[in-house]
């Protein structure tokens, strides 16, 4: 058992560890997918954000213009900080998620992973893929969540949990 101090509260604070931690992974995230789904596919940024945008409106998104792509840029960092507010609820009931980030925080980015792509994905309006995700995509995938979304949200309620 480690005996390492979590910091003066042992809880972080709301405002770094969920609005914080979920717009730099939302950043993070969304720079990943806009630079990795140009380059290997020629998605522009636009059509990025409305195929994020298509999970509530389906393929009438790609109809809307610039207020579709403005929605999907929503959607994501809502998703971002949604996921900052579960880690930080988990970090109440579990304290000892603020001990080790570095592990903890790449793995709670393959859940996130998981959840979007097994359950989310699934039920939402997104038009279904005719072709499936090849390795690169996957290692991408894989690489942006526990590097860009989990780690910085895990850091940032280590943080906050240091500051309070």
């Amino acid at each position: 058992m480690s005996t390492e101090k979590i910091g003066p509260t042992g809880r972080p604070e709301v405002f770094d560890a969920v609005l914080l931690g979920g717009g730099i992974a939302g950043v993070l995230d969304g720079l990943d997918a806009v630079i990795y789904y140009y380059l290997a596919f020629g998605v522009t940024p636009a059509l990025l954000f409305q195929n994020i945008a298509s999970g509530i409106l389906g393929p009438r998104s790609f109809r809307g213009g610039w207020w579709t792509t403005a929605l999907g840029i929503v959607l994501h960092f809502s998703i971002a900080i949604g996921a900052a507010a579960v880690f930080y609820a988990a970090s109440l009931v579990l304290p000892s998620l603020m001990r080790k980030p570095v592990i903890v925080g790449p793995a709670f980015g393959v859940v996130v992973y998981a959840a979007m792509h097994y359950v989310v994905l699934p039920i939402s309006a997104v038009p279904k893929r005719t072709v499936p995700v090849s390795a690169a995509e996957f290692v991408d995938q894989i690489l942006s969540h526990t590097l860009f979304v989990g780690l910085p949200i895990a850091l940032m309620a280590r943080r906050s949990a240091w500051s309070s």
